[in-house]
């Protein structure tokens, strides 16, 4: 194995590593438990407000909640679509150095 193979075999090794984990769909999923517990919780305090002929405290606390949800959640979103980005472009090399490796190609990983 010539020394740009082993460098190619181990840049590979590194991108399969760190794509083994995907962060964006962990972002992805806080992100929407976030939007659905915004939205639920935003509806009782809704109904807290449209009940009441003087808003209860605990509506407010109820829509300081869904407000800091779904600045949360948008937080999420945004960070998720960033780092899905990266691993997509992590990923495309990734598969280039595969084809530059060859491992798709079995007839190449005979012994010779």
């Amino acid at each position: 194995m010539s020394a740009d193979t082993q460098n190619l075999r181990e840049q590979f090794d590194r991108l399969q590593e760190a794509l083994s984990t995907r962060q964006s769909t962990e972002l992805f999923a806080h992100a929407g438990l976030a939007f659905i517990v915004a939205f639920i919780l935003g509806g009782a305090t809704g109904k807290l407000f449209w009940d009441s002929a003087s808003a209860p405290y605990v509506a407010w606390l109820g829509l300081v909640a869904t407000v800091g949800l779904l600045v949360y959640g948008l937080l999420r979103l945004s960070k998720a679509r960033t780092v899905l980005a990266d691993e997509l472009a992590r990923y495309a090399t990734m598969m280039e150095l595969r084809r530059q490796l060859r491992l798709d190609d079995p007839s190449a990983l005979l012994p010779r």
